[in-house]
């Protein structure tokens, strides 16, 4: 009796990181029609003749579905990857979502940092931020955990500095802050359960296969 073919199933972070992950699927022909319907209300969505299933998540959800079986494949930035620190492979840079972890703050703040002072610092990643103070600058310092506007820390006088992600660096310019160190750079990756890509090997490794090759094409 011929075995069925199982669902692979994808976990991908919402917003542009899954708009920009459907737009890479497409050009090796993995292609998800169901997940273009505004009107939806769906939570999974099917590529039946692919045996391929889709859900978005919440950024820092996407590494636990992974890690736990619930997703064989996810699509998330780096900076969640390092700070939920979850058992997952990370097999591939998708080289979208380019950005920065920073330590930012005013420039009157650049002596602590270059003198090791203690400070206070402001992040919504604090494994991140302890990793980097800890491991490799070797500076004692007080983490303060925020989920909003990190930018004002340092505004109010909260932290002297903040531990955050850079794009383009325009908010820390209206708001008189700048980036004083580079903590790592940023992009979206894709990260693989580890019981999938033993059972699931040859499917995901061809994936990555064919997704490498339209990403590095597409660097030429």
């Amino acid at each position: 009796m011929q075995q069925t073919e199982r669902y692979l199933t994808f976990a991908l972070g919402k917003g542009r990181l899954a708009k920009n992950a459907l737009a890479l699927f497409e050009k090796v022909g993995i292609h998800c029609d169901e997940m273009y319907d505004k009107e939806s209300r769906k939570l999974i969505f099917v590529n039946e003749d692919l045996k391929m299933r889709f859900f978005l998540a919440k950024g820092p959800d996407v590494p636990t579905y992974v890690e736990y079986g619930a997703a064989d494949i996810g699509i998330v930035g780096a900076d969640t990857i390092m700070e939920e620190g979850r058992k997952l492979y990370e097999v591939l840079d998708l080289k979208f979502g380019k950005c920065r972890m920073c330590v930012c703050g005013p420039e009157s703040a650049r002596k602590y940092l270059e003198h090791n002072q203690f400070i206070r610092v402001a992040t919504k990643y604090p494994n991140i931020a302890k990793d980097y103070f800890y491991n490799k600058k070797h500076q004692t310092v007080e983490f303060i955990k925020l989920n909003g506007s990190i930018e004002l820390a340092p505004i109010v006088g909260l932290s002297e500095v903040i531990v955050d992600i850079v794009e383009t660096g325009t908010t820390l310019r209206e708001n008189g802050l700048t980036v004083l160190e580079e903590v790592c750079p940023l992009s979206a990756r894709m990260v693989v359960n580890r019981v999938s890509m033993r059972m699931e090997n040859e499917r995901i490794t061809t994936l990555i296969r064919q997704l490498k090759e339209v990403i590095d094409k597409g660097e030429e």
